[in-house]
């Protein structure tokens, strides 16, 4: 029997998914909510305003995905799961379920008018610290790849990347005002971005303190 060449697979596949199988089963069952979501829309079981719930389940999500992504690294630190190599997937859900936010208030909500869409960013506060999130985050997914990485250097992807906390206080503030009301969820996800954001802060004070201190040790070591 001739030796069959393995099928390559897609480019587009490697992009969306990676080569990772966890990673893969991470997309996944990440995206099933927004499938959920959906097929209760299709089949009209969204409650009275099924447009206005598709459209904040949707975003809530973007935010939940955001917040994990946040968390991957301070929890390693505090000795839970390594999800590092996984941080970019979760990121990625991220956008994709902000993409699909915008999507239904743009197309849905205003019907692709550009005029009204540009008014309500203008006028209304919350839907300008949203599309300010969503704006951030663009950037922020076209360079979630291994080749951006290396075009750009690792101090700049990072530098770059940093804006993803300021996409997640965004987003949660645009939901706050939004719903006009502290629910006890979006209470805990203001709280832990807060809490995210300051231990970010601080981990950065900490080590430009350290720094000077490691270096006039190493120049003693060496007189």
């Amino acid at each position: 029997m001739p030796w069959a060449a393995p099928v390559p697979r897609s480019a587009l596949g490697r992009v969306v998914f990676g080569r990772d199988p966890v990673r893969r089963g991470i997309y996944l069952v990440g995206m099933l909510p927004a499938v959920s979501t959906f097929s209760l829309a299709l089949l009209d079981q969204l409650g009275a305003d099924p447009q206005k719930t598709l459209e904040r389940t949707l975003g809530l999500w973007a935010l939940r995905f955001l917040i994990v992504t946040l968390a991957i690294t301070p929890l390693r630190r505090l000795g839970g799961p390594n999800l590092i190599r996984y941080r970019r997937a979760f990121g990625l859900i991220a956008f994709y379920y902000a993409a699909l936010h915008v999507t239904v208030y743009t197309v849905l909500d205003q019907g692709l008018d550009l005029a009204a869409i540009w008014a309500d960013i203008v006028k209304r506060p919350y839907i300008t610290i949203g599309m300010l999130a969503f704006t951030i985050l663009i950037p922020l997914a076209i360079t979630s790849n291994s080749p951006m990485i290396r075009r750009l250097g690792g101090s700049a992807w990072q530098r770059l990347h940093r804006l993803v906390y300021v996409a997640a206080g965004a987003a949660v503030v645009h939901f706050i005002m939004l719903v006009k009301s502290w629910s006890p969820e979006l209470a805990l996800y203001a709280v832990v971005t807060v809490a995210l954001l300051a231990g970010r802060l601080l981990l950065r004070r900490r080590r430009a303190t350290a720094a000077p201190k490691a270096g006039a040790a190493n120049r003693a070591a060496r007189a």
